[in-house]
């Protein structure tokens, strides 16, 4: 997988993570930078370790699948996308002022990271390395995720809604790509 291609994979999963960041850094109280750290560790760990144990599963799969892995990697990253954008239209949470606790934080990186998941998957199917998709993914997202946080907390009425559609979009993109290189 080219470098771009991977970067575009990598910015698309870590626009849920972006966005909820942004929407959880209006509510932090106290050390913002500590608390922004914290938020994007975590979610940046998440982001790289679920499509390490999507593409572990996918390596089993192979040979059950090989002649129509193009179909499940494009099927996956439709699915992925068109679950972003259709969340994306829901109404935003209301979440209490204060710090992250750990199980908020926890729960927020498993949320935002189960697209990788699938995303991690579709890597074993098209043969594609791990290595760094998950130094890419886990890096991006850790960044956006940083960003997002600070940002959050220096504006107070912004909705994310319309950056997780752009991810969703990308995702798909990246699926038509898969899809069509295989056929032609």
């Amino acid at each position: 997988m080219d470098l771009l291609t991977l970067m575009a994979v990598a910015f698309g999963l870590a626009m849920d993570a972006f966005s909820v960041s942004v929407a959880s850094g209006t509510t932090i109280r106290g050390n913002s930078r500590n608390e922004a750290f914290k938020m994007a560790f975590s979610f940046g760990a998440f982001q790289a370790l679920m499509p390490l144990l999507g593409w572990l599963a996918g390596v089993k799969m192979l040979d059950f699948i090989s002649e129509v892995d193009h179909w499940f990697a494009f099927a996956l990253l439709l699915l992925v996308g068109c679950k972003m954008i259709y969340e994306s239209a829901k109404p935003e949470t209301h979440i209490e002022k204060g710090n992250l606790g750990f199980c908020t934080l926890l729960i927020l990186s498993v949320a935002t990271s189960i697209d990788a998941l699938a995303v991690g998957l579709s890597f074993a199917l098209l043969k594609v390395s791990i290595i760094n998709p998950i130094i890419v993914i886990g890096t991006v997202t850790f960044s956006l995720s940083f960003v997002g946080a600070v940002l959050g907390g220096k504006i107070r009425n912004f909705s994310p809604n319309k950056i997780e559609i752009l991810g969703g979009i990308i995702l798909i993109g990246i699926g038509f790509k898969i899809l069509l290189g295989h056929l032609a």
